[in-house]
């Protein structure tokens, strides 16, 4: 295999469950000038059209069918108002934004996940396109990860087997904003949770077990 310029996701158990509930599932409101007056957090038509097309290798009908399930858990977390409530006041050191944000504020960034337009594809259809692979390493730590130049997801079921709609939902989520273009240190750093893909991934799995 040709050397890549490859996006590694390296969650481990550890980082992954760590700020989170007992299931082991993955998941100060300031403006960019100190202030949130005025926000708008109406959701968006675009919001309630968003959608998933995946391609699904080596999965197994139980693992298929929560993964469907986790698409669903996306389709309703990306339609509420407390959604773009988050991903709008996300703050780091003090300021509305992301670590890696790619140059984009938040608000942009918001707006970039309603497009959905991938790197790779760039169509704003407003959907999650991608095809997931589902791998078995018992011994690895990493739970999905991607490469920059392939609309293929790599998916670990020693976690996807386990965790619940929501967890997975966080992970498909996490590694599709990779697809977007936003990217994060590859090994674990204090700021990388504060990263485009840690943090509304993060969004997604808390949100998304209110509909569970």
């Amino acid at each position: 295999m040709t050397t890549k310029s490859v996006l590694v996701i390296l969650l481990s158990v550890f980082v992954f469950s760590c700020n989170k509930s007992d299931d082991s599932d993955p998941v100060a409101n300031l403006s960019d000038s100190g202030s949130i007056s005025g926000e708008n957090y109406v959701v968006p038509s675009e919001a309630y059209l968003f959608d998933a097309n995946l391609e699904l290798y080596n999965f197994t009908p139980t693992l298929e069918d929560k993964i469907n399930r986790a698409i669903e858990v996306i389709k309703l977390v990306v339609a509420t108002e407390e959604f773009k409530r988050q991903v709008l006041n996300h703050t780091y050191a003090g300021r509305r934004t992301y670590v890696d944000n790619g140059g984009y504020s938040n608000s942009q960034i918001y707006q970039i996940i309603m497009d959905g337009a991938e790197k790779l594809q760039p169509v704003k259809n407003h959907a999650i396109d991608a095809e997931v692979e589902a791998y078995t390493n018992l011994n690895s730590n990493t739970v999905g990860y991607t490469y920059a130049d392939s609309k293929r997801i790599w998916v670990n079921t020693k976690y996807y087997d386990r965790y619940s709609a929501a967890g997975v939902a966080q992970n498909v989520f996490h590694e599709w904003l990779h697809k977007l273009g936003f990217k994060h240190a590859a090994s674990y750093t204090p700021s990388r949770d504060y990263s485009v893909p840690y943090a509304i991934g993060d969004m997604i799995g808390e949100i998304g077990k209110n509909f569970l």
